[in-house]
């Protein structure tokens, strides 16, 4: 079903990577940035939307996960933002290196062994985790459902702080060892956990990545490390909800339909245990 530009449709769908009996109620709305949002200013590419889901469920919570399938917005490369809305440099490196005041506004993201785009996986991991998460009684801010979405991530993160408690990314690293999940800790850096937001949610935000590694390792993912490393990234930089970029392996990890499942289920505990459900 399409839905026009300002319009609210009601969804039932079965997608193949639900089980059959379950069936998707929610209603769908389309979200755009306003200037009036705090830290919109700050973004450059703004003119897509996002899909909102309200659950309709009788078992539904009221909580609205986002759910950002990583990458996936051309142009993205081209343009930058800045790193932290204060106008200090990044403190650590990432995709964009460290001391930088500007950031690439979206990047493009890697390439899998097999040839295959992170974005192309980020977003089918995404849509199986919209599933499972409406059918456990979440709404769902969907930042991304196709190939492209024209929000960098300043505008995805101002979209997350309005129409969410939690913000989720979904990347695969670009190392080529299979060397398991980890998550973006806040950089403890004192300057950086002083800015605001960051000074005000940096503490959930680590809180809510430990509890998606704890759900992953439940399920027999692969975990790098301690399950953390710590990165300046423009999403925690502008978020005032609890946000997590995580990497949920690397270029040389299985994407297959039934890792990616297996990776859904890991992260739904997660969530859960992170909201006491």
């Amino acid at each position: 079903m399409k839905i026009a530009a300002l319009s609210v449709a009601i969804i039932t769908a079965s997608p193949s990577n639900v089980p059959a009996a379950s069936v998707l109620n929610a209603q769908a709305i389309p979200v755009v940035l306003n200037e009036t949002m705090p830290y919109a200013s700050f973004s450059v590419i703004h003119s897509g939307a996002a899909m909102l889901y309200v659950n309709q469920l009788p078992t539904a919570n009221g909580i609205t996960v986002c759910v950002n399938a990583g990458h996936g917005t051309k142009g993205g490369e081209s343009q930058k933002t800045l790193s932290h809305p204060d106008g200090s440099p990044k403190v650590t490196g990432g995709t964009t290196s460290a001391g930088a005041v500007k950031s690439t506004a979206v990047s493009g993201g890697m390439t899998f062994s097999d040839g295959v785009s992170e974005a192309s996986v980020a977003l089918k991991e995404a849509v199986i985790l919209k599933g499972l998460l409406l059918n456990s009684g979440y709404n769902v801010l969907m930042i991304r459902e196709g190939a492209d979405v024209q929000l960098d991530n300043v505008a995805r993160t101002v979209l997350a702080n309005k129409y969410a408690q939690c913000h989720i990314s979904l990347h695969w690293d670009s190392t080529a060892s299979n060397k398991g999940a980890f998550y973006c800790k806040v950089p403890s850096n004192p300057s950086y956990k002083a800015m605001e937001p960051v000074r005000s949610t940096w503490a959930m935000s680590d809180l809510l990545g430990e509890n998606l590694i704890s759900g992953l390792r439940t399920a027999g993912r692969k975990i790098h490390g301690t399950g953390s490393m710590e990165i300046d990234l423009t999403q925690t930089s502008y978020s005032t909800i609890p946000s997590v970029d995580i990497e949920l392996g690397d270029k040389a990890s299985d994407h297959s339909d039934a890792a990616l499942n297996n990776i859904a289920m890991g992260l739904l505990t997660g969530i859960n245990s992170y909201f006491g459900r």
